[in-house]
Formats: C-alpha cells, sequence, structure tokens
C-alpha cells in the first residue's frame, strides 16, 4: 500500500527541467479508474501515469505518476479494488485532480498520444476531467490506439489482444494494472510486435505466419475439400509449424494527416482474400439449413444436451484468436428452442467496438433451456476464475417478474458498412399460414427491429454461446444466429 507521501508525490525520471507541452515526445498514458456499481455512474480517476518517449530511439526519457483523491472515496468500491489494487487509505492523501492537472496538461497538450485502448477509454476520462475543474482538455498532435493498432498489424496471435494477453504471449510477465508499470509494458510490448513484424517482412520465406485454425473446410454435402483450401495447402510447406501471413481488417488509429498509417498492400493482397473467401464458405455451410424449426442441422434442443457432455476448454481459433469454447460431445454448443416470448423488445445502449449499435432483447426461456443455460454459466465461471481471470462475472440467466421467471439476452450482431446485409443473423416471418419468408434489410434500424420484436411475440431462435472477458467484466453471451418471429 502506498504511503500518504508516496501517493501525493509526482514521479519524474530522465528530465531535469520538466517536459514543457508540445513536445517532440510521444506520451504513453494510462489511467486507473473506479468501476461504476450503478447505471449512470461515472468513472472517477484513481490514478494517472505517463511516460515520453523519443521517437526516433523508442527510449523513454521522462516519465510522471500521481494518485489521484476522488471528490467522494466512497466510490473506491471492493469492485474497483480488486481491478487495480488502488484502495480508499491509498488515494485519501492522493492530491485532487486540480493540483495535478497543470502538470498532466504539460505532459499531453501538444503531443502524439499513445496507449492502448486510450480512445475509447482513457482519452473520454481525461477531457472528462478536466470539464468537471471548468478548464479546457489537453488535445494531441496525433494519437495512436495500439489495441487496434497491433489487432490490425500483428492479428490476433495474442488471443483478445488485451494488454495481458500481449504480455503474455512475449513473456514479459504479469500486467499489474498500475498506470506507470502498464504503460512501460505497452512500449515493450509494441518494441516486440514491431520487431516480429520486421522479421516476417524481412524473410518471408523462413518466418511464415501461422495458418488459420481450420482452414481446410469442407462442404457439407460431399465432404470434399474447396479448390480454393486445395490451393493454399499446394502453397504451404509440408512443415505445419511455418506460417502463412493473413491480415485482420480492423479499424486502425487517429492521426495527423502527415503521419496517416495504411495497411501495406503486401499484407493484404491475395492470401487476405483468401481467407476471406474461405470464411464466407464456412458460414454459408453453417447456414444452409431449413428455415422451419425442425431439422435444423447443428443446434440441439434442450432436451437433446447432456450436461455430463458439456466441456469448457480454450482453443486457438480465427484470425489468430484463442477462444474459450462450450463443446458438446466434442463440438461447439449451438442450441435452438421454440415459441420464446419476448420480454422487453430491441435495445441500442450500447454500440460495439467499431462504433455500431449493439441490439439485443430479452426473451422468456422454458425450464429445460434454463438448467442446460445455468450448467454453462457455472461451467464457464468456474474455468476463467480458475484460469487466473480477474473480471466480474454476469450472470447469464436473470429472474423477472412476481414469479422469478428465467429470462435471457438474445444479441443480434451488426455488420461492416460494406456487407450486403446489415445483420448477421438471418430473420425470418413466420405467417399464420405456416409459410416462413426471409426479412431483407437495407441498414441497421433499432426502431423496425423493435417493431418486428414487440413485448409478447413468440419466436424461434438459433443461437451460439459465446464466452467473453473483457473489460473486467466475464460472461456468457448469446448469438443469435437465426431467428423465425411468429406473425400474429
Amino acid at each position: 500500500m502506498e504511503t500518504a507521501s508516496a501517493a501525493a508525490a509526482a514521479v519524474e525520471e530522465g528530465s531535469t527541467a520538466g517536459p514543457q507541452a508540445g513536445g517532440a515526445e510521444i506520451a504513453f498514458f494510462d489511467l486507473e479508474t473506479s468501476v461504476p456499481q450503478r447505471a449512470g455512474q461515472g468513472y472517477a480517476l484513481l490514478e494517472f501515469g505517463a511516460i515520453l518517449v523519443c521517437p526516433r530511439r523508442l527510449v523513454e526519457v521522462a516519465c510522471y505518476a500521481t494518485l489521484v483523491r476522488p471528490a467522494d472515496l466512497g466510490v473506491v468500491s471492493a469492485a474497483s479494488v480488486r481491478c487495480n489494487g488502488i484502495t480508499r487509505d491509498a488515494v485519501a492523501a492522493a492530491p485532487c485532480f486540480r493540483d495535478v492537472a497543470d502538470k498532466v496538461y504539460d505532459l499531453l497538450h501538444g503531443r502524439v498520444w499513445a496507449g492502448h485502448n486510450i480512445v475509447r477509454f482513457d482519452v473520454p476520462r481525461i477531457r472528462e476531467a478536466f470539464t468537471e475543474i471548468g478548464r479546457t482538455p489537453p488535445e494531441p498532435k496525433g494519437m495512436i490506439d495500439t489495441l487496434p493498432l497491433l489487432t490490425q498489424r500483428f492479428g490476433r496471435r495474442a488471443g483478445d489482444m488485451k494488454m495481458a494477453s500481449l504480455a503474455n504471449y512475449f513473456g514479459l510477465g504479469r500486467q499489474k494494472h498500475r498506470s506507470l508499470d502498464d504503460v512501460r509494458m505497452n512500449l515493450e510490448v509494441l518494441k516486440y510486435c514491431a520487431t516480429v513484424l520486421f522479421l516476417e517482412a524481412s524473410f518471408p520465406e523462413v518466418l511464415i505466419v501461422e495458418n488459420l485454425v481450420g482452414a481446410i473446410t469442407r462442404s457439407k454435402s460431399d465432404g470434399a475439400t474447396s479448390p480454393e483450401v486445395k490451393n493454399l495447402e499446394a502453397n504451404t510447406s509440408p512443415d505445419s509449424s511455418k506460417r502463412q501471413r493473413t491480415v485482420s481488417q480492423v479499424n486502425g488509429f487517429t492521426t495527423d494527416q502527415d503521419n496517416q498509417e495504411s495497411v501495406d498492400p503486401a499484407m493484404n493482397g491475395e492470401s487476405s482474400d483468401l481467407i476471406s473467401h474461405m470464411e464466407e464458405m464456412k458460414l454459408d455451410a453453417s447456414m444452409q439449413m431449413d428455415a422451419s424449426f425442425s431439422g435444423h442441422s447443428g443446434f440441439l434442443e434442450p432436451d437433446d444436451v447432456s450436461t455430463e457432455c458439456i466441456k469448457i476448454f480454450t482453443t486457438p481459433s480465427y484470425q489468430f484468436n484463442r477462444r474459450t469454447l462450450i463443446t458438446h460431445k466434442d463440438s461447439p454448443l449451438h442450441l435452438c428452442c421454440a415459441g420464446l416470448k419476448v420480454q422487453f423488445g430491441v435495445g441500442t445502449k450500447f454500440l460495439d467496438t467499431a462504433g455500431r449499435p449493439k441490439l439485443n432483447m430479452v426473451v422468456d426461456i422454458p425450464e429445460n433451456l434454463s438448467k442446460v443455460l445455468e450448467f454453462c454459466d457455472n461451467q464457464a465461471q468456474r474455468f476463467l476464475q480458475e484460469s487466473g481471470t480477474t473480471s466480474e462475472w454476469r450472470p447469464l440467466i436473470k429472474k423477472y417478474g412476481y414469479v422469478n421467471r428465467p429470462t435471457v439476452r438474445l444479441n443480434i450482431p451488426t455488420t461492416p458498412s460494406s456487407s450486403a446485409s446489415p445483420y448477421s443473423t438471418d430473420i425470418y416471418q413466420k405467417e399464420p399460414s405456416g409459410n416462413i419468408q426471409k426479412l431483407a434489410f437495407s441498414k441497421v434500424d433499432a426502431a423496425e427491429m423493435d417493431i418486428l420484436f414487440v413485448r409478447g411475440n413468440r419466436l424461434d431462435a438459433f443461437f451460439s454461446l459465446e464466452i467473453y472477458d473483457y473489460q473486467q467484466n466475464a460472461g456468457i453471451r448469446l448469438v443469435a444466429k437465426r431467428l423465425v418471429v411468429h406473425s400474429k
């Protein structure tokens, strides 16, 4: 635990006069905040840490770190302490943000800002902190968010691409979730990734990036390998340890126009097109099913599931990601259930990483489905806890009403704007006569979806179970693959 003097002290190294605003150095920074405990509660800044890095030599030339006393010490909850280890006692004697604002401003204003996931989290928090004390926030000369940058250039070789996962991938030790430690780890991770990419670009015939797991896709009709995959096999070394280069197309980072980064054409050519085409083939194969409820290949009804055959494990997957999977008899567990009643229509409160609305609805579920999902929920929670996660588990099933009716959320993923359909979910409408027709949508429209999935409507749902662990929250997400809405 920090002493009172340490909590109030700023740490500076490598600079005698102290950095002035607008310097040439890159400012890597990180914040530690409280964890909101209720709807509408914001984040309280608990710690600020930054290092200034020489852009030519990528070495640290100065640093600064300080704990920050929030206006209300009550925001430092048990969940907050679990997240970063910063206690109320640690910040009680620390300076308030107003007292350190000048230092933070001089470090950040007019410099290139860098950090992991700063665009979505740290930058808004810094601006909020300055606004709260009535001051103009610092402005960057450019911005480098290493989360989308490394996801784009390095691929998901390190799983979810969190800082902890990247550090583990390169053997840099455990992330401490303290500002100064994390920014230094961020710089080291960036150097390691850059080194690997440089070596792969220089010696492509020796260092070939690992190909997608399960890239050899077989047709369900005759089991034959697709021609594209045969070509890939022919051009790939028989040594399975050698790797095939691919590029993940993910939103990049923002910077000045003169410093704008672009994707290397050599890393975005035929290989990327082939991988994209193969992934479409896999999706098409999995969705070539009858739109009616019966005979939906690969999806199990609750009564067909044996909990003894359910297993949780981590496996390599698409785009080098490592995913925690729920399986049934060694196959991914996909479920279907008929006649689910919509309890709450489509909501748009949250956005995904690309800024698109997360569409979901709450539906009642029968007892047999509730038992299967509850078992999966308990097993997955235990698995992640034993794997060392510190994230707070979000129960999958919520009880509703005075009879404690079990309900779950069904998520409808949206697709990039360039896609033919705005939704990843196939949506059908079933007429009272029994006729079923697929609905077409031209854009993401929450109001249109809300009219379709009104409270009281019945639907047949086919969905997958996806385990997530993101920003100190973990749980199971039910992703709708196909929905058949019953017309009244």
